[in-house]
């Protein structure tokens, strides 16, 4: 290809031979001159380094989490005896972040290894394709260009952040809207460990031996009785792809499924997992052990939402069938849907003789700020009472079914996770299972 190095220097050179043949310059001058031009530039081509002696190689994580920007890795060595400068394009799935071309410079008989950072904002199993590569010749009069046949994948996970957190730092991760802590009852079960005291905790339970030797208010910690078992059903129909500020509806009851299950796991429960639409789309049986978390990860990591209403007389007759133990079933799902589906008021009363349910939802934020603001014009009015007919038959419906035993909570976008698994917590320690 050539540069526009060589463009410039041939319309330089048509001007001026234009400007000179007015004076009377014979054709042969004008001829000579421009093959001299010409086979200078070939030279040019002849002397920069081959394709041969360039290499490439690309390092890439096989896993990244979704919207986590993460760092791509390519080698490139110069095997020739001329520096070069080089742009590039990487094979990149189109809904990946591509800052490219991306350029460089490497010089005669060495390597350099240049880094790029990229995210993919949405899920799934993604082919890196060739890498596209233009560099200068010597001169910088043309650019020769190669496709280097490096195939790579990068599998998209959800996004791990907040069970990373509750990993870390349970106590700091329940910290629900920074004024209350659920943590594990002291004094039932058998005991844990010493801690430090919080706020909140029974003062009957001070370590005062632990307190006078370190100087710090110690409490000791009980853990109830482990081994339950949790089912968590996903629920990917057309509803749970409503949009929020950051991703959608299923992406984050995907990323509060993992963080329970990450809690469950650690405490020693059972959990298995259920993801469902119009049928059941995946089903991961009773497991034990963070090596479990994997087996979830990988199996629901690629969920998407389906454009069909959710069939939940279905999934939970299915649910009858597989699941014979008493089990806490956690619903990640649309709450202001699920409350007309009376064929699943049904199957849940049926449940409920043997399972705990509780459903869990992202609220409406659009909703209950329409029915708190301040109206200024009639318009306005009448926009906020009927925001507030709809939350009151929300209200209405959900203690019909919670009369039945049904628990059912909504909470904002950003706190869907840390109220799952307050509510887990809450209700494994208050002995419900």
């Amino acid at each position: 290809m050539p540069t526009g190095r060589l463009l410039v220097i041939f319309i330089v050179l048509s001007l001026a031979l234009v400007c000179l043949g007015i004076f009377g310059i014979p054709w042969s001058f004008v001829i000579l001159t421009n093959i001299v031009i010409f086979f200078v530039s070939l030279l040019d081509i002849v002397l920069s380094p081959s394709k041969r002696e360039l290499s490439f190689e690309r390092l890439v994580p096989h896993e990244m989490e979704r919207g986590i920007s993460y760092k791509i890795v390519i080698d490139v060595e110069n095997a020739s005896s001329h520096d070069i400068k080089y742009r590039l394009v990487d094979g990149l799935h189109q809904s990946f972040f591509r800052p490219f071309p991306t350029s460089g410079r490497v010089q005669a008989n060495s390597s350099i290894r240049m880094e790029y950072e990229t995210y993919a904002p949405v899920r799934g199993l993604y082919k890196v394709g060739n890498l596209h590569v233009r560099y200068r010749s010597t001169l910088g009069l043309w650019e020769k260009q190669l496709s280097v046949p490096l195939e790579d994948s990068i599998k998209v996970i959800p996004d791990m952040t907040e069970t990373k957190q509750y990993l870390e730092d349970a106590q700091k991760f329940l910290s629900y809207e920074g004024i209350k802590v659920r943590k594990h009852k002291s004094g039932v079960g058998e005991f844990s460990k010493i801690r430090s005291y919080v706020v909140g905790d029974d003062p009957r339970k001070i370590n005062w031996r632990q307190t006078a030797k370190l100087q710090e208010v110690m409490t000791n910690e009980y853990e109830p009785e482990h081994g339950k078992y949790i089912t968590i059903l996903i629920d990917c129909g057309r509803m749970m792809g409503a949009e929020l500020r950051q991703g959608n509806r299923l992406e984050k009851a995907l990323e509060a499924a993992l963080t329970v299950t990450a809690a469950a796991l650690q405490k020693g429960d059972y959990v298995a997992v259920l993801a469902f639409s119009k049928k059941v789309k995946v089903y991961i049986p009773p497991g034990k052990g963070m090596s479990h978390l994997q087996t979830i990860l990988q199996a629901i990591y690629h969920l998407e939402v389906d454009a069909v209403e959710s069939n939940y007389g279905e999934v939970l007759h299915y649910l009858q069938l597989v699941q014979k133990k008493r089990s806490l079933l956690l619903l990640f799902s649309d709450i202001q849907s699920f409350l007309h589906e009376e064929s699943a008021l049904l199957y849940l009363k049926r449940l409920r003789q043997r399972h705990l349910f509780l459903m869990i939802g992202v609220e409406d934020e659009i909703l209950r700020k329409r029915g708190k603001e301040a109206p200024l014009t009639y318009q306005q009015a009448m926009v906020k009472s009927m925001a507030q007919q709809q939350i009151m038959i929300k209200r209405h419906e959900k203690a019909k079914w919670e009369k039945q035993g049904l628990l059912m909570v909504e909470a904002r976008e950003e706190k869907l996770a840390t109220a799952a698994v307050s509510y887990y917590i809450d209700m494994i320690n208050r002995g419900l299972l």
